[in-house]
């Protein structure tokens, strides 16, 4: 899985697989689309508007928490617009 975060665009990007000629995006609302092959294999999800929706009570990082082993790794993530 692979996040990106394009402040630029204010569009962050959750990859799951890497795209194929298949793939469709599915607007959920304004800001969520979903990547997704007919076969119901979900390829990515995109947060337009990504800076209000990733910003909350762990603002300016990403938490990755492996369920299993209760393992936590911090990543900063920028959420300021920058030109």
């Amino acid at each position: 899985m692979i996040f990106t975060y394009v402040t630029r665009y204010n569009i962050a990007y959750i990859r799951f697989h890497e795209k194929s000629k298949e793939v469709a995006p599915i607007k959920i609302s304004d800001e969520l689309v979903v990547d997704m092959a007919p076969d119901g294999t979900v390829y990515g999800i995109g947060l337009l508007n990504a800076n209000e929706q990733i910003k909350g009570q762990e603002q300016g990082k990403l938490l990755i928490v492996n369920e299993a082993t209760g393992a936590i790794t911090e990543m900063p993530i920028h959420t300021d617009l920058q030109k």
